[in-house]
């Protein structure tokens, strides 16, 4: 009888060990993510992006394309105000495009090998295999990954990622602040791995003047830097009012606001100090299309992408709206600057 009931014993253990051949352990996920990193080729991917950090949720469209060896493509169309901005990585460097305004940023830098982004898939499946903490759950098809967000907002420590199980395409992520709470969601609508792509997507002139190309007439020419539509000659010279930011380090307060000349464009120079802190923030829409910067540093602020220069005397550039915003700091962190910039998003001239 014993016998009878060890051999049963023996029989279901083989059963259940061959029920659970086909699940993989984290081991094998882990090493299969990592396997993606090095051979995939190239991809194209579509989604939507939702930051919850105003008063208001603001949605972005994304569409992220990516060739070997390090050929980038990321468009950012804020929804609510139709406006896309795009980061291009070619051979001939990084450039941050405004294409609506034809307006340019290219600089040397290693971007994203030290700095990636949460909608980048590389920076995604890195951040599962880099953290030996990671937690790992299912939840229907997908995997659910809870693991450290390396990102430049030190807010945010943590991410959850869903992958597919099947393919380990990117469903939706979520960064969590320290209350765990989403501050940024991304949600992919589509995904495709080994995306053929023309030579030409990853060219910055045609980035910069083919972004709304269905909407133009077939064989019509594109518009170049010196063929700006009137709408936007309109914009670049029009009063967009003083864009206060939302948010100022503690101390800090506003002590002056000067209108000054930079050639032929108008703008505005605010200046704040307080404590250990003092900065300024230039405001302007430029008429120059197209600027090249050296030593620089391409910073994240979620909204769009930010240029930063210098070490001990530092300067953060970017655009919103059409206004460039040049914040210049001998005394602030990055995070701090960082803040000061994200709390522009969704303010209004006044």
């Amino acid at each position: 009888m014993r016998r009878i009931t060890w051999l049963a014993a023996v029989v279901m253990s083989a059963v259940l060990i061959l029920a659970g051949c086909g699940e993989k352990s984290e081991a094998d996920v882990v090493r299969e993510l990592e396997q993606m990193i090095d051979r995939m080729n190239s991809y194209a991917a579509e989604g939507s992006m939702i930051l919850h950090s105003g008063e208001q949720p603001q949605e972005y469209q994304l569409s992220v394309w990516f060739q070997k060896p390090e050929f980038y493509r990321i468009a950012i169309t804020n929804k609510q105000k139709n406006v896309t901005q795009i980061v291009l990585k070619n051979e001939e460097g990084v450039f941050v495009l405004t294409p609506h305004l034809q307006k340019s940023f290219r600089f040397r830098s290693d971007w994203p090998n030290t700095q990636g982004q949460i909608y980048l898939y590389q920076t995604l499946l890195r951040s599962i295999v880099d953290d030996p903490e990671r937690a790992v759950t299912k939840d229907g098809e997908h995997y659910v990954f809870d693991v450290k967000a390396n990102y430049q907002n030190m807010a945010l420590p943590r991410q959850k990622i869903w992958l597919k199980q099947d393919g380990y395409a990117p469903i939706h992520i979520e960064l969590l602040d320290e209350n765990d709470k989403p501050i940024v969601t991304v949600d992919f609508s589509s995904f495709e791995l080994n995306k053929k792509f023309e030579a030409t997507n990853f060219d910055m002139n045609w980035n910069l003047t083919s972004w709304n190309i269905t909407t133009l007439p077939a064989m019509s020419p594109m518009p170049g830097a010196d063929q700006l539509s009137e709408e936007i000659k309109a914009q670049l010279s029009g009063d967009f009012g003083i864009i206060y930011p939302a948010y100022a380090p503690a101390g800090v307060e506003l002590v002056d606001v000067q209108d000054v000349q930079l050639g032929e464009t108008d703008a505005v120079l605010l200046q704040y100090a307080g404590g250990d802190y003092s900065y300024t923030i230039l405001e302007s829409r430029p008429r120059d299309t197209a600027v090249f910067v050296h030593e620089t540093t391409l910073v994240d602020l979620e909204f769009t992408m930010g240029i930063l220069t210098g070490e001990e005397h530092k300067t953060l550039i970017w655009l919103e709206d059409g206004v460039e915003y040049r914040m210049t700091t001998s005394t602030l962190p990055t995070e701090e600057m960082v803040k000061i910039a994200q709390s522009v998003q969704g303010q209004t001239g006044k």
